[in-house]
């Protein structure tokens, strides 16, 4: 019996590192396989550099005149450093007025009656019962000039003349904002709907004010649903493609742009290869930092 369950428990866990493996790995060393590739003309598009084909032998002579000038390209372009940095700006601001809209909200739930809360709930998960390709489009409806927003700012009388917001880098922060608010506000939910009060109550006991108490317990606590939350938003934000194409404008400049255009339009696959995994690195980097606070946090908490 003992060894059927730790068969058990065994399969377990393989099974989401089968999936990994097939999902994530092999997808990841195909593309940097193209990244350490050739251009070629041809189809497909690249040789690569690195290949079995003459055997061990060939692949050890080929990994002597080894190179990553794909890579050295990218560092030595100033558009693909703008794309990143660009990129890096566009997602953080993004992420941050996530965050300003999504706490209040967050909050507003989990001090919500019971009875309300599977309601206001259905409303925040609601927008993912619509392609999120339509809900995109129909910002275009609501921000261009003659769209429903400058219609109803004309009849407020607040505008004289219609505003240009689509096409603009504010069009790509509203855009990510309101597609991505849900994954901001269900972490923070989750955190706060396990707080218990009493922990507010003692601190306004032992003198703290209601901001105060707010800071040193509420925030605190709703700390591990806010990185979440961040996590989530900004690394999609990050890649994002969907959004600046259709609600951005040509000075909208975004790393998920610049490697559609390379692979696509310019057909290098080896440039934009290169582009996904640095990519992919940029994103790598907040997780480990993430785990690494969730691991410490644990830690203290024994």
């Amino acid at each position: 019996m003992n060894i059927l369950s730790a068969i058990k428990t065994r399969l377990v866990i393989i099974v989401p590192y089968i999936w990994l493996l097939f999902f994530f790995l092999l997808p990841f060393l195909l593309v940097l396989k193209i990244a350490l590739s050739d251009l070629e003309y041809g189809q497909p598009p690249y040789t690569p550099q690195l290949s079995l084909s003459d055997g061990w032998s060939g692949f050890w002579d080929k990994v002597s005149m080894f190179d990553l000038e794909n890579f050295t390209f990218l560092i030595g372009d100033s558009l693909y450093i703008k794309s990143y940095l660009s990129s890096l700006q566009i997602a953080f601001v993004s992420t941050l007025f996530t965050l300003l809209i999504g706490f209040p909200l967050a909050y507003g739930m989990a001090r919500a009656p019971d009875r309300l809360r599977p309601m206001l709930l259905m409303l925040v998960i609601l927008p993912f019962w619509t392609s999120f390709l339509i809900r995109v489009y129909a910002w275009i409806g609501i921000l261009k000039q003659e769209g429903l927003l400058n219609q109803f700012l004309l009849w407020l009388g607040v505008i004289d003349t219609p505003l240009e917001i689509l096409s603009t880098n504010t069009a790509v922060y509203i855009g990510i904002v309101y597609s991505y608010l849900p994954f901001m506000v269900l972490p923070i939910y989750s955190a706060l709907e396990k707080m218990d009060e009493s922990l507010v109550e003692a601190a306004r006991d032992l003198g703290c004010t209601r901001i105060g108490a707010f800071w040193k317990v509420t925030a605190r606590l709703a700390v591990p649903g806010i990185l979440a939350g961040c996590l989530l938003v900004f690394i999609p934000a990050m890649g994002e493609f969907v959004i600046p194409d259709l609600l951005g404008g040509s000075g909208t400049l975004m790393i998920g742009k610049t490697l559609w255009i390379e692979f696509f339009n310019n057909s290098d696959w080896t440039v934009a290869s290169a582009i996904a995994i640095i990519l992919l690195i940029v994103l790598v980097v907040p997780i480990v930092l993430f785990q690494n606070a969730q691991a410490k946090a644990a830690e203290a908490g024994k």
